[in-house]
């Protein structure tokens, strides 16, 4: 198990009424971890569903979902940014 430190902001903090958490997680990886949160249902399940688009970011580096998760890191969750 990992102990990691959770961020989430703009739309996806609104959803989910926090803006950070602590998880232990046994999830290998950022996808896995995507996944465990959307199986708790409720707004995290609305807010980081599938077919959304969501950002990540490991230890504030930009990262695919297929990046290893290590015990005491970092992961934000965001909306992709828009311009106007």
């Amino acid at each position: 198990m990992n102990t990691i430190q959770l961020r989430y902001f703009a739309s996806i903090r609104e959803a989910i009424g926090t803006g950070t958490e602590r998880l232990s997680t046994a999830a290998p990886t950022l996808a896995a971890l995507r996944d465990e949160l959307i199986a708790r249902g409720g707004a995290h399940a609305e807010a980081l569903a599938r077919g959304k688009a969501v950002r990540v970011s490991l230890n504030q580096t930009m990262a695919d979902e297929s990046a290893a998760l290590a015990d005491g890191a970092e992961v934000a969750f965001f909306p992709p940014v828009t311009g106007g």
